[in-house]
């Protein structure tokens, strides 16, 4: 199984729109994809109120790339998330039993 951690930074006058796309569509759709076994979403806390954070654990590499295709390692950024995003970070490890 692969954890798959992905970060986000949004524009200081983006965080509601983004937090609005992070709840109702982000979170939905990853929770509804086959192969993900389970998503955990971190909102912004006052030291750091820009930034987002989703902890997906997915069954297998073959499983994220019939998601996101052969890029799996790289941030795919939706299009409602252009000009709300400064910064994304995407790290993978393997899950420890």
């Amino acid at each position: 199984m692969i954890l798959r951690i992905f970060r986000v930074e949004t524009e200081a006058n983006a965080t509601q729109t983004f937090r609005d796309f992070f709840l109702n569509t982000a979170l939905p759709l990853m929770r509804a994809t086959d192969g993900c076994l389970s998503v955990t979403a971190g909102l912004p806390r006052p030291e750091t109120p820009t930034h987002f954070a989703m902890v997906m654990t997915w069954r297998d590499e073959q499983a994220l790339e019939a998601f996101v295709g052969g890029d799996w390692r790289t941030p795919h950024i939706a299009p409602e998330e252009e000009g709300v995003v400064r910064a994304r970070w995407l790290d993978h490890y393997m899950l420890a039993d």
